[in-house]
């Protein structure tokens, strides 16, 4: 009987298992759509080290010859994010590198071994590399001569572990990628973190615009977060810009620093990631960014003369020259100024990450073009004239020269020079020694007495760029403007409102539109004044190289790109700028040999110390050009454990330690350490231990390394 009935049996099992199948499946399928409804993104983020030499080699920033590295504060890094819209594809990637700018030589090399890695993944179109703007790093990272000759020439080596580092860092995010969301807020640093260096070119704006901004003041106090958590509530990352300078520390440091944003990103980074994490070696990775920052300064207490009356207000000169005016930040000297304009920034960034909530939906995008801003007709909507007028080929004024309250220009130069007669000399020997603008080029740039026509400049390679890249992302709700150079907080304003008026009026954004600037992205084209404070010819305005138009022109190129974006229209490829890379020059003489006992310790630590006093060794070593130590370190503070083992609990991308090299001899040199003993370290038996690696006459590296004495720490 009972096999008699089995066969009847079967098709309900079958009906039955179906069902539960079927019910499986689609609760899977609700599943996954409410995952991917709440987590609509693929995101990533990754770090790397980008330090190159720290020694012997120029600094980029503050132009200054003489300003040559010779030790190593804390280490530069490139912090890279990455966003995939899930049901499109469509990404982009953002890196904010500790960089002075970002170069087309940088950027394209980036994309081109990017693209041996992942094919046409990622392209000039949807990567953006924005410079945190330090002024504290080594140069000669750049094709084109103008920024090259006081770092005599181009450095290959420190071209290459920028490049690298930027790739790594890409890398690392593409491989973390993983479902998540993307949250965004912003809100108003209160804390003084910036003033305006420029504030008499600044009030030559309308005073209708600046009523606008009465409660803000001349400065951008904003900062604007975004927060990256994946699928599981795993916090991964965030971007915080904010508009300052990197130029806490002087024309005269010469550790290599990542100067205030450096620092912020480093202390976000311990703050967010396990205790005990050292620098760059965590997986949470904040980077504090920058954004329109031309006329901000981080030395808050203003500028004032040697004797301690204030610079003149026009000109920024004491006695008729800018060599004596210098602008001073809160601290009491420029480590403990950078300490404290890094802090404010982190604070209120990690302040905005605790409380951001609101999570972005909607397509991830993209547009980009290469524009030539030597030769782009504006039209009176951006300018306000009664007929188009164009940009000018590129040249810098003699205020440029002058130099800033930040740092001070050389011989007779000073800034709000709008005549040629007042260094006719100097106008005279460029004219005739360097380039000759020609009397339309004149015309144009006016009233700016042009100091080097850099766009007139071709031996042995044209000397500044003409061929601008300009891009626009779109995260949901969330707009970045790469921006090519340095905008003045006005010419910022206009340029955010300029995208945020193409893109309502074309659908793509509302009231809760956010819209930021990512500063010094992609290439480089000094400074972006508004055309009322490039009348004044401060040093932004004699460095806005592109003529009085400059600002108006990306404003309407930008507005087209906001368009493009909002409507899903295609943009222009343009022109790529030249591969310069064979025209480059370098004077920098390599490291021949070195010599030495390498390790041994020429003075050593003291048996003891207190909280608040700091170690100094001396070891014999080497030329740290013979290898930068990249993701590894010149020096190991150690804690000695119960069991008798080590554990390192500073490198040198530490806040706390320095590394100081300096030659003894021709070929014989010593490298000091220092730490400074905070008041978190914990009280016990330390050591301090120096890595190298030496040049024999063959060219032959051998790494070395030496350890000092044993000492105790206590209260």
């Amino acid at each position: 009987m009972a096999t008699a009935h089995r066969p009847f049996r079967r098709p309900l099992y079958i009906l039955f298992a179906l069902v539960c199948i079927s019910g499986v499946i689609n609760a899977a399928k609700r599943s996954t759509k409410t995952e991917d409804d709440s987590n609509p993104f693929l995101v990533g983020a990754g770090i790397y080290d980008i330090t190159g030499p720290v020694a012997e080699v120029g600094f980029m920033g503050y132009a200054m010859m003489n300003q040559v590295g010779y030790g190593l504060h804390f280490r530069l890094r490139a912090r890279a994010y990455i966003v995939v819209d899930r049901l499109t594809q469509q990404r982009v990637a953002f890196v904010s590198a500790d960089l002075c700018f970002t170069p087309d030589s940088v950027k394209l090399t980036v994309v081109e071994r990017l693209k041996h890695i992942y094919g046409n993944t990622y392209t000039v179109e949807n990567v953006m590399i924005s410079a945190t703007h330090t002024h504290d790093g080594p140069g000669g990272y750049n094709w084109y001569p103008l920024y090259d000759v006081t770092t005599w020439g181009f450095h290959n080596e420190n071209f290459e572990v920028i490049v690298n580092g930027i790739v790594n860092a890409i890398q690392r995010a593409h491989e973390r990628l993983q479902a998540g969301r993307v949250i965004v807020t912003t809100d108003v640093m209160t804390a003084l973190t910036n003033i305006n260096r420029s504030p008499s070119a600044y009030e030559l704006n309308p005073e209708s615009e600046r009523q606008q901004w009465a409660k803000i003041g001349n400065t951008d106090k904003a900062i604007t977060l975004l927060k990256f958590v994946n699928a599981d509530n795993v916090d991964l990352g965030a971007i915080a810009w904010f508009s300052v300078h990197g130029t806490s520390m002087s024309n005269t440091n010469g550790f290599v620093s990542g100067d205030n944003k450096g620092y912020a990103s480093m202390l976000w980074e311990e703050k967010m990631n396990p205790n005990g994490t050292l620098p760059g070696m965590g997986n949470w990775v904040g980077a504090i960014a920058q954004s329109n920052e031309g006329d901000v300064s981080p030395n808050t207490r203003g500028a004032f003369c040697d004797n301690g009356s204030p610079c003149d207000y026009a000109h920024s000169t004491c006695g008729g020259t800018s060599q004596g005016c210098h602008g001073y930040g809160p601290g009491r000297d420029e480590f403990e100024s950078t300490k404290i304009i890094g802090t404010n920034q982190f604070k209120k960034a990690h302040e905005l990450y605790q409380s951001a909530s609101t999570a972005m939906k909607g397509p991830v995008d993209f547009r980009h073009t290469f524009l030539n801003m030597e030769h782009t007709t504006v039209t009176p909507e951006y300018t306000g004239q009664q007929a188009n007028v164009s940009t000018c080929v590129a040249a810098l004024g003699d205020s440029f020269a002058g130099g800033t309250t930040d740092g001070p220009g050389d011989f007779d130069f000073v800034q709000g020079t709008n005549s040629s007669k007042v260094n006719p000399y100097w106008n005279w020997l460029a004219s005739h020694a360097i380039a000759n603008p020609p009397a339309d080029q004149v015309k144009c740039h006016h009233p700016k007495p042009i100091l080097l026509y850099v766009g007139g400049m071709t031996w042995p390679s044209r000397w500044s760029a003409g061929i601008m890249p300009i891009q626009l992302f779109r995260l949901g709700n969330f707009y970045i403007i790469g921006v090519p150079g340095e905008f003045t907080t006005m010419s910022g304003r206009r340029l955010r409102a300029s995208v945020l008026q193409a893109l309502k009026q074309n659908g793509a954004a509302d009231d809760d539109t956010v819209v930021v600037i990512a500063g010094l992205s992609n290439q480089y084209s000094h400074y972006i004044a508004t055309a009322e404070e490039y009348a004044a010819q401060r040093y932004e305005g004699a460095s806005t190289i592109f003529g009085p138009w400059t600002l108006a022109a990306y404003q309407q190129e930008f507005s087209k790109l906001a368009k493009d974006i909002a409507t899903g229209a295609s943009t222009p490829f343009g022109v790529a700028p030249e591969d310069l890379s064979h025209s480059t020059f370098s004077l920098q003489p390599g490291v021949e040999l070195d010599t030495g006992p390498f390790g041994t310790v020429f003075t050593d630590a003291n048996p003891s110390y207190k909280l608040g006093q700091t170690v100094e060794v001396v070891f014999y070593t080497a030329s740290p050009r013979n290898n930068f130590k990249t993701e590894d370190t010149f020096l190991t503070v150690e804690k000695l454990n119960n069991d008798n083992t080590w554990t390192i609990v500073r490198t040198d991308g530490s806040w706390d330690t320095k590394y100081r090299w300096t030659r003894r001899y021709i070929t014989e040199s010593l490298a000091t350490i220092y730490w400074e003993i905070g008041p978190d370290v914990v009280p016990g038996t330390y050591r301090i231990q120096h890595f190298g690696d030496s040049r024999d006459l063959w060219g032959t590296i051998t790494p070395f390394h030496g350890t000092s004495r044993t000492f105790t720490v206590s209260y």
